[in-house]
Formats: C-alpha cells, structure tokens, sequence
C-alpha cells in the first residue's frame, strides 16, 4: 500500500513498495522549470540540473559521483520540463542507501564550482545545438513557441545561448535556492523495500534543516486566438517534419480524460485513424502520431508527422479531412473502447517498473496534492462517453484555433494558409 508522510523539515516523502522486483528506484521531483523563469534567466533550472552531476563537498568530481553508481550496474538520470525537476537513481535493493545518499548528496551539497559552470556552459550549448539541427527533436519546442507565444511555456527549456553564456554563478545559485527547499520537494521510493527502511533513511540523508520562503508563482496564461497560426522554420531537408494543432486543456480539467481518448483515435497508435488514412492507405508518412501535452493552467493536441516535401499539401488536406471526420460524425463505441482498454494496458505495463510507480505517485503529490491510484484514475476514463468525446472535439478542433508548424524548404506562407480550412 502506498503511504506518504511529512518530514519535520516538510518535505513529502512517499513509499509505493512493489515486492514482484529486486529492484529499487529513489526519485527527488523539485516543482520548478522553464516556465518559472524570467526571460533573462530563461534555461537556468536546465543549468542547475546539469550543475547537480558536476561534484559535491563528499564527492569532488563528476566522476566520484558516477563511478560509485556504475560500480554498482545503478541507473540515474535526470529531466528538466515546464513545470518540473526529476533527479533518480535506480539499484538493486540491497543499494538502497547508497541511492539515498548520492542523490541527497548531489541535492544539498552540490558545489557549483565556477571552473565546472564555465565548462558546462560548452555543453549545455552543444546540446542546444543538436536541437536545433534536429527538426525530429525540435519540432515540439517550435510547436509550444507558436501556440503560446512570448508567454515562459512558449520558450525552450534549455534556454537561449546568450544566457547560458552570461548566467552569473550567483544568479544560478539564488535561483536553486528559491526552489530547492525541503517543503518543495517531493521524494518517492518504490520498489523491494519496507516502509520501515525507506524512512529511516529519509531521516537520515534528507532530514536537512534551513528551509525559508520560498516565491514559486508563475505567469498565467491567457490566449485569445482568432485565427490560425502557421511557423514556417526552414530547412533544406527532403523530408518535411509538420506540427498541427490546437490549444487544449489542464490536466486538472476534467474534459482532459476524453481528450486523451480522442487522441488515441485520432492518432495514438498503429491502428489509430491517422496512421491508417496517412501511412497505410495513402503512403504519405512514415510516422504520424497525436499527443496531448497538459500543464496545471492549459495544455495543447498536437498531430505529428515526417512528411514526403513533394506531396506536404496532399498531407495536410488528409490531415484536416480526418479532423472534420472527427468534429462531424464523432467516433464509434468499438473505437472508444479500444482506446480505453490501450490506456489500460499502457499503464498496467508501465507500472510494472519501479521507476514508473515513484513517477506516478511523486506527480500526483506534486501537482494535485493527492495520491490518486492508477484504478481510480481508469475508472474516470472508462467512464467517457462518446458524446463527451464528439463535444471536446468540437469545442478545440476549429479553424480559428489552428496551429500549424512545418520545418522543411517552404518559404512561402500564402500556399499553406489558403488549405487550413476544418
């Protein structure tokens, strides 16, 4: 049974014991990203989650950090988003401690040496880099931009280069302490433990003092869209990489549930209608897709697809043709249910892996403040209707609300614009 307490210091500390592994996954989650920064500090909580591998007072290097885990086969990683900050490291269970106390360690006694920022500056923009020669990698960036603008969620979460650049040590450093306090922080631990174990060990490595005010407010957003949007990024490319879509809603919206249905039929998998119309029967992509993207205020639908440059429109009127389908007739009882049972198994295979349970419950505490089961969070998808499916579909599917992105060798928007009809 899953269990979550308070620390003295306030941080939230959740135990989801999982006894069908061997394994152990220990998971730090900081509400803080890219979109809690200022445009002169854009790419900072990116920054700092490199910062956190470069050594610490105990461990110096980069490399006393990493090599204690690869001695022990551990996996680690860490992801800066929008909204939030992941840190995890995965090992057996019988180096569970050792988990406890790197990860603590890299938190609260990272060094921030000035040499190893001015060297990481490098890297992060190499990586900035390979986004951008990437229109694959990019296209999801470049969708976010048009859709919410100058707005913090419409900027890239790696920041731009004159930032990383100039960022002061200071300035990263008053950053990471507004937001890297204790009563912030949410820490899952799932996997072959005891609850027992887990808390002793919370007492001992994350049991820090010193936790002060914190300012973690955010701009809100607010969209007045009237008419379509469309980017054109140019690339000389023979392959067409195309991001259409719509502004759409929160995932503390409850109109998010069919939402997620609606995608998973419009474009969710190999049997999806969009695969089926696009690759299959007409043989115009090798890969197109639908996902929802959800934030605590907004969210977007976005179709994604690598599209043949010479046949772009022909796609896109397909595209739009499958839409209207959608808005017009809704979808079929046979279809709806296929998509619930999908979900289903999606989350039943993905929760068979301790690192995924310490995600679901950490989210769950760190953006609605509730551990909400994955069978309670089933039960309000198989409790969608077709009807509740055909009204999302007509209330976000609308002319004056698309939002098309195409990365390739076009130019000109006036033979794009006069096809965005749905």
């Amino acid at each position: 049974m899953v269990k979550k307490t308070k620390l003295k210091n306030g941080l939230n500390l959740i135990t989801a014991p999982l006894k069908e592994t061997k394994a152990v996954t220990v998971l730090v989650l900081v509400p803080v990203g890219s979109r809690y920064e200022s445009k002169d500090l854009n790419g900072v909580s990116h920054f700092i989650e490199h910062l956190m591998f470069k050594g610490t007072v105990k461990r110096p290097t980069s490399l006393d950090l990493t090599r204690e885990l690869d001695a022990v086969g551990a996996e680690y990683n860490a992801v800066t988003a929008n909204d939030h900050t992941g840190y995890y490291i995965k090992v057996s269970r019988e180096h569970l401690e050792l988990a406890f106390d790197i990860l603590s360690d890299m938190l609260f006694n990272s060094k921030f040496d000035g040499q190893e920022i001015d060297k990481e500056r490098g890297v992060i923009i190499e990586e900035i880099n390979m986004y951008h020669d990437n229109p694959l990698l990019l296209l999801a960036s470049i969708f976010e931009q048009t859709v919410f603008g100058d707005h913090p969620l419409g900027r890239l979460i790696s920041g731009p280069k004159e930032v990383i650049q100039k960022v002061s040590r200071q300035k990263i450093l008053a950053f990471k302490n507004n937001f890297y306090q204790a009563k912030n922080l949410v820490l899952a631990v799932s996997g072959n433990i005891t609850r027992r174990q887990v808390s002793q060990l919370a007492d001992k490595y994350f049991s820090y003092s010193g936790t002060r005010h914190s300012n973690r407010s955010y701009q809100r957003l607010k969209i007045n869209q009237s008419k379509p949007q469309l980017n054109l990024v140019y690339r000389s490319s023979s392959q067409v990489q195309l991001g259409l879509g719509f502004l759409a809603y929160s995932f503390k919206n409850t109109k998010i549930y069919p939402l997620y249905l609606l995608s998973v039929i419009l474009g969710g998998n190999m049997s999806s209608r969009l695969f089926l119309e696009v690759r299959e029967r007409r043989g115009l992509a090798y890969f197109v897709k639908s996902d929802v993207s959800a934030y605590e205020d907004v969210g977007t639908l976005m179709i994604q697809a690598g599209l043949d440059k010479a046949r772009i429109k022909q796609a896109i009127e397909v595209i739009l043709a499958e839409l209207r389908k959608l808005k017009d007739h809704g979808v079929s009882a046979k279809e709806l249910n296929n998509a619930k049972e999908f979900l289903k198994g999606k989350m039943v295979l993905d929760l068979e892996d301790s690192e995924h349970i310490a995600d679901w419950y950490a989210k769950q505490k760190l953006f609605f403040n509730n551990l909400d089961s994955p069978e309670e969070r089933l039960k309000k998808i198989f409790a969608v209707s077709k009807k509740q499916v055909l009204q999302v579909a007509n209330d976000l599917i609308k002319k004056s609300h698309l939002n098309l992105v195409l990365i390739g060798p076009f130019k000109n928007k006036q033979e794009f614009i006069k096809i965005l009809d749905i």
